[in-house]
Parts: structure tokens; sequence; C-alpha cells
């Protein structure tokens, strides 16, 4: 590129001084030995000006970017979603939701069988607000596609999420009607090769103001991330697990450390595996369906089922221990009405 090139990008200015956002970019990346993480405050203030559009294109890759390579402290994931939670709509909805479930992952491999687990729960009274995304990742199935094939819509606005949530106790709400400004941003990711830092602070925002939540994690590092934040945001109940692709589900055959805070009290466990590895079933949603009617067998599938609505049991206050929380959700899953969604 040549320097007429570069003149045509970036056309010379005459500043008689910096851009104001200059400083939060300065902060992150001027040096190994100068540069430091960002406080919370500053965090806010920085989110702030991005969600207002008052940051130039380059000086938000360059930010989201250092945040990144730096891995974002709970202070910076705290910051970042109280801004969003500053700037986006508010949902008014009564009574109060029990739990909230954010969705933004995708599933690559693995159908999104948590959907089962908060449909199992929204039958016996939990009411579930699930928010998420979809298409900054190419190759996955997102949570609104798959609702389609179960004949549940993603709300169309607020008031109508607020509806759904009165008449099934549960409702799938798409980011862009909380706050329209996150797409772009989150759309980044095809364009930077990175996960932005919203990807991870959009798991804490919590929109509904639920009792609890539900987070996931890629790497079990951000578990201890994710709870922290929510102790900076004054969250009480909040469980955070490694879940399949991202999303907030058990694998069954594995171990599962789920972390959090349950009326303030910080908490750790470990639930066991149960049950065996299956091999990778093909990516059809209309499975979904089939086995809420209980038209095919899958024992892995149920398990899965069951296990992810059994930590949202236990983080709830339904069951004093893991086994009791399974057994409760293994009652609800048998119980449950075959004819409450639609045939595919």
């Amino acid at each position: 590129m040549t320097e007429a090139d570069l003149t045509q990008v970036f056309p010379p200015r005459n500043q008689p001084s910096e851009h104001p956002f200059a400083q939060y970019v300065r902060i992150l990346g001027k040096g190994p030995r100068l540069s430091r993480s960002l406080t919370l405050a500053e965090t806010r203030s920085a989110a702030a000006m991005i969600l207002k559009g008052e940051v130039e294109p380059v000086q938000l890759g360059a930010f989201l970017c250092l945040l990144r390579v730096r891995t974002e402290t709970p202070e910076e994931v705290a910051g970042f979603a109280l801004a969003i939670r500053d700037a986006m709509a508010k949902p008014a909805v009564e009574p109060a939701v029990d739990l909230d479930w954010p969705s933004y992952a995708g599933k690559s491999r693995r159908l999104p069988l948590f959907i089962l687990a908060a449909l199992l729960l929204a039958e016996n009274g939990v009411r579930v607000a699930m928010h998420g995304s979809e298409g900054h990742t190419a190759g996955r199935l997102y949570t609104r596609q798959a609702l389609v094939s179960l004949g549940i819509p993603a709300a169309g606005s607020l008031a109508e999420a607020a509806a759904e949530l009165g008449a099934r106790n549960f409702t799938y709400v798409p980011m862009e009607l909380l706050i329209p400004q996150l797409g772009p941003i989150m759309e980044l990711k095809w364009l930077l090769g990175l996960r932005s830092p919203l990807h991870t602070a959009i798991r804490n925002v919590n929109p509904f103001d639920a009792g609890a939540s539900l987070m996931s994690v890629f790497h079990p590092n951000y578990r201890t991330v994710h709870c922290a934040a929510g102790v900076l945001m004054g969250m009480t109940t909040l469980a955070c697990f490694k879940g399949d692709g991202g999303e907030a589900e058990r694998r069954p055959e594995k171990p599962c450390v789920v972390e959090g805070l349950q009326d303030g009290v910080a908490f750790s466990e470990e639930w066991p595996p149960m049950a065996a590895a299956e091999a990778e079933a093909e990516m059809d949603p209309t499975a979904l369906a089939l086995l809420w009617r209980g038209e095919i067998a899958w024992p892995h599938g149920e398990a899965t089922v069951i296990g992810t609505a059994a930590v949202a049991l236990r983080l709830l206050g339904r069951a004093g221990r893991p086994a009791d929380a399974e057994a409760l959700a293994r009652r609800w899953w048998g119980e449950r009405r075959r004819l409450a969604v639609p045939s595919p």
C-alpha cells in the first residue's frame, strides 16, 4: 500500500487533541510494562461510547482485540455488561422471571437439547427467559432455528415476550430486540477472526432481572471470571459450567464442574457422569420434537435434557443435592405432556 493509498483510507485530520476513546486503547496497548487492564468504571465508560457510536472503526477493532489478547478480567466483563444494561430496552414482566438463560454460541456437533431442558422447567412452573443471537459463526445451529422446529417462534417484540412468558413460562428474545447496536459488533468475528469480549460479557447481562442466571463457557477458566463479574454487578444467584459447544448444556458422559453463587454464597461442586458416551448424531432439529413426544429412543439425549435441567433446579433451590435435582428432573421428564410440542 502506497502513501497515497494510506492517505485515501486514513485522510489527515487537523485535530487539536486526541480522540476521547484513545485513552482506553492506550491503557490496554501501551506495552508489556505500562499497559494494564481496565477498571470496571473505565470499561463501562468505554463500552458506553461504543454503544453510542462514538468510536472510530479502527479504534473498535484495536480495543476488542487488545481485550481479547489480555483475557477479560471480571471488572472488564462486569463493566461491559453494565454498559449494555444501561443502554438496552428494559423488558417489563410480571410476575418476575425465575431463570435467565443466555444462548449465544450455537451448536455445531450436537443438537441443542438444552432447549428441551428449558421447556421442561417451564412446563413445571419455572419462568425461563432465553436470549441470544445467531449468524456470527458459520456452520452452527442456533437456538432461534431450533425453536422453529418445535413450533416456538422467537419473540417479535418485548410485549410479545412478556405475553409468551405468561402463556407458556418461556420466551426466546433475539438480542436485537434488546439492544440492536450489538449485532454489528458480534458479527466482527468473521472479520477479526476472534471472538470479542462481547461474547463473554453478554452472558452476564440478565436483561429481565431474573432471580437466577444459568451461564455456560467454552473454556473452564472463564467460570470464575463470570462468577466474579456477577458479584461486582450485584448478582446473587448464578451458575456457570463448561457447556457443550459453549451452550448451557451438560455432557452427561463427563463430570461437570459447576461454579456460582446461591443467595450470595459462592459454591463449586462436581457433578458425576450420568450416561455412556455416544457417537455424534445428524444435526436434524426435528429430532427434538420426536424426543419430547417419546417417538424415538435416545437415552443419551434424555440424559442430556435431565442433567441440564437438574443443574438449573439445584441453582433455583428446588433440590438440596445434585442427586436429588437429577431425580426431580427425571420425574418431570417422565411426566411431561407429550403433545406439548407440535409434529415437525
